[in-house]
């Protein structure tokens, strides 16, 4: 094959299919796909066809099937974007890597570690990227957290305590029911674990948990970890509270917050006790003399910077032909804590997590990574 050949291949957009056309689709991926640099978004599936209706509006010019294995048999694409139900994860890219197709699938990676476990072992053979869809490693709140952390500002670190929740709002039917790969666990603790193995580099050995049912099937939780240099962890998420998410990482020189959606850079405390009351007094006497500070700092919930910079790192990798990360080791790393939550909110006690082992070390939390290694077929739960 001639230089100029190759060049010209590297040169042409990446050629998407979008598995999936529900709510976050529609405010998010959409948007995204059909403007992203370097890459063309020829075609979506959805069974939903008022979904597909509207996906015709924002991307006229993509194919739309009514069937997912329809899109993957028809049309001849580089690599797709699942944003199906939970339930549907697994199928769904085990299919498009069998039909030679890169993967960028929303969390979590499966509904449970048995459909999970199945797609590694489909993927670890493929040789094609796997990128699992935890987005939020890409905005910079949470860049710039674990830059400060390993750069020891904050000392050696003491605790996490961390917190995701949205206002009661409608959920789609799926999302009701864990059985479908619903709950609050799956949806929103499954970012913040994986945040917690991002930022800290350690893996989970023990988990605590308890899960309530309010309004819909567990769509409340609590989960304490324990990681594997003893640090302790304490988590609170739900559909049924404010919305929130906020994390806060104390070390014995010092304490760093972000605070997603009411911030535009993360907090930084000295563990000083004069600094502290200083500091508390400075930002109510500010609140008093500027109480219009606050807008500066808002950032709506539905407003996320970080899709974009994912789908970006995704598409760059699938046109240089370029492992991504996170990759679906991560994935499968977080439904490792999610199983043994749930195992701890059915037995009332606290619970093992035994990670899978992988050939060669714990999965890379950074964004380069090694080229893909085989997985070792010890599994702890399936």
């Amino acid at each position: 094959m001639t230089v100029s050949r190759l060049k010209s291949q590297a040169d042409a957009p990446v050629r998407l299919g979008l598995l999936g056309c529900g709510r976050i689709a529609q405010l998010v991926h959409l948007g995204v796909l059909t403007r992203l640099r370097g890459a063309c978004l020829v075609a979506v599936a959805d069974a939903d066809p008022a979904c597909r209706e509207h996906a015709g509006k924002l991307a006229p010019q993509a194919a739309l099937y009514a069937d997912y294995a329809e899109l993957l048999e028809s049309e001849r694409l580089d690599a797709v974007v699942i944003a199906l139900p939970n339930q549907f994860h697994a199928d769904a890219a085990t299919a498009a890597l069998g039909k030679g197709c890169h993967v960028y699938l929303e969390k979590p990676l499966a509904s449970n570690l048995s459909e999970a476990r199945r797609l590694l072992d489909c993927w670890r053979t493929s040789g094609l990227i796997g990128m699992i869809g935890f987005n939020y490693r890409f905005n910079r709140l949470y860049e710039e957290a674990r830059r400060c952390i390993a750069a020891g500002r904050i000392g050696k670190m003491v605790a996490i305590r961390s917190v995701f929740s949205t206002a009661c709002r409608e959920q789609p039917a799926w999302k009701l029911a864990r059985q479908n790969g619903g709950g609050v666990l799956m949806d929103l603790a499954s970012h913040h674990m994986d945040l917690i193995r991002y930022l800290t580099g350690q893996e989970a050995q023990r988990v605590f948990a308890a899960i309530r049912s309010t309004r819909s099937e567990a769509d409340s939780a609590t989960v304490e970890l324990t990681l594997a240099d003893g640090t302790p962890t304490q988590s609170f998420f739900s559909f049924n509270a404010v919305d929130e998410d906020r994390f806060e990482i104390f070390g014995d020189r010092g304490k760093l917050v972000v605070e997603r959606y009411l911030s535009s850079g993360i907090e930084f405390t000295p563990a000083k006790l004069d600094y502290i009351r200083l500091k508390r007094l400075w930002q109510k006497t500010r609140s008093l003399a500027h109480p219009f500070e606050a807008w500066r700092r808002l950032r709506w919930p539905g407003y996320e910077p970080s899709y974009q910079a994912a789908l970006s790192h995704f598409s760059d990798a699938v046109r240089k032909q370029q492992p991504a990360a996170p990759d679906f080791r991560d994935g499968y790393r977080s439904l490792e804590i999610l199983a043994a939550a749930e195992e701890s909110a059915a037995t009332g006690a606290v619970q093992p997590v035994r990670p899978a082992e992988l050939s060669s070390g714990a999965t890379d939390s950074t964004r380069v990574q090694q080229p893909l290694k085989v997985i070792d077929a010890r599994i702890w739960r399936s």
